[in-house]
């Protein structure tokens, strides 16, 4: 358990009722202005996925999924969602989506092995989105110019929320700015990547860092990344390897830099196998959704994730994430969030 109570904070919604509208307000008024910008249809998502289906998404590598027998599949096991990269994928080959438009959906996870902390939850809920894309848009340019117009949904649901409560002030700059994780490292040697982070961001307020689990040239990885469903590993226009990365904004509150959204240009059959060969993982190969997109059955896409709490939660300047959702939380973490006004619903 990790909490920081930052000094002299104030709720600027002032009661548990203002909070509530406020949520709401964001959560209708982003889905909106997401779909619009990048041309989505919302879609029903499942919970739960069969075990063993590959399907399920492996996020750093190393998270367990939660995992339950199912009576009348005679014991076979199913297992809560990590999030829905590899699902979306399938449900846009099923759907017959053209490319130029693709599915967004509300998903709701457990990661039982997260660090219970200010922005970490047991309990996630996210815009999990996905959209059919043409071969020739598998390069950078189509990648900061997907990111542009989510950063612009953002910067209008700041705006309009402006509108309904004043006490809300705008922050974000008007530009979001990209770096690769090797420029990262260069530019700031001596640090950690979160480090890194809080230095890059703190300067520009908004950020995009290309390239998150490509190996750089110490032979790290500015973070992880599963094998299976971003693309870090093909070379870009830039130079560098990958076509993913991670939105990071400015916290005012916590004063870090904060990541909404992880996202980027999935794989295709050949940077599927050279990063299967890089993580050890050829076995996977076999799975379903592996074999499907081998095979050549899937199409190509972009996707990503958003965080619906951690959005309310920065435009919302609030301290912890359990001020938006309701989640189980350790009993000294309640006990010292309460002393300092912060209160988890």
């Amino acid at each position: 358990m990790s909490l920081y109570i930052p000094e002299h904070y104030k709720n600027l919604l002032g009661s548990a009722e203002q909070t509530e509208k406020a949520i709401k307000a964001v959560k209708d008024m982003f889905q909106l202005n997401l779909s619009a910008q990048l041309a989505l249809l919302r879609v029903t998502a499942p919970m739960m996925v069969l075990s063993g289906t590959g399907i399920n998404d492996d996020l750093n590598g190393v998270e367990r999924p939660v995992r339950f027998p199912v009576k009348s599949m005679g014991e076979r096991k199913a297992e809560v969602v990590h999030s829905l990269a590899k699902w979306k994928r399938l449900k846009l080959a099923e759907l017959g989506i053209v490319p130029g438009r693709g599915i967004y959906t509300d998903m709701n996870a457990l990661r039982p092995d997260e660090d219970l902390d200010n922005i970490h939850s047991i309990y996630v809920d996210q815009w999990d989105w996905e959209k059919v894309i043409r071969e020739e848009d598998r390069n950078l340019d189509f990648l900061k110019k997907t990111v542009r117009r989510i950063y612009e949904a953002v910067k209008v649901t700041e705006n309009k929320l402006y509108v309904e409560f004043p006490q809300l002030v705008p922050e974000l700059p008007e530009e979001i700015i990209f770096i690769h994780a090797e420029e990262l490292r260069r530019l700031y040697p001596g640090l950690t990547p979160k480090e890194r982070e809080n230095a890059i961001v703190k300067e520009h307020k908004a950020v995009f860092v290309i390239g998150i689990g490509c190996k750089l040239e110490d032979g790290t990885v500015h973070d992880g990344r599963a094998a299976d469903y971003d693309d870090w590993s093909t070379p870009n226009s830039d130079g560098f390897l990958g076509l993913n990365g991670d939105i990071l904004l400015w916290n005012s509150v916590l004063g870090n830099a904060f990541e909404i959204s992880s996202m980027g240009i999935r794989v295709d059959a050949a940077a599927l196998r050279r990063q299967l060969a890089e993580r050890g993982q050829e076995d996977k190969a076999g799975l379903y959704f592996h074999h499907r997109l081998l095979e050549g059955s899937l199409p190509y896409t972009i996707g990503g994730g958003i965080g619906q709490s951690r959005l309310c939660m920065f435009l919302l300047r609030k301290a912890h994430i359990g001020e938006i959702q309701s989640s189980i939380w350790p009993e000294p973490m309640r006990q010292a969030c309460q002393a300092a006004g912060i209160y988890l619903v």
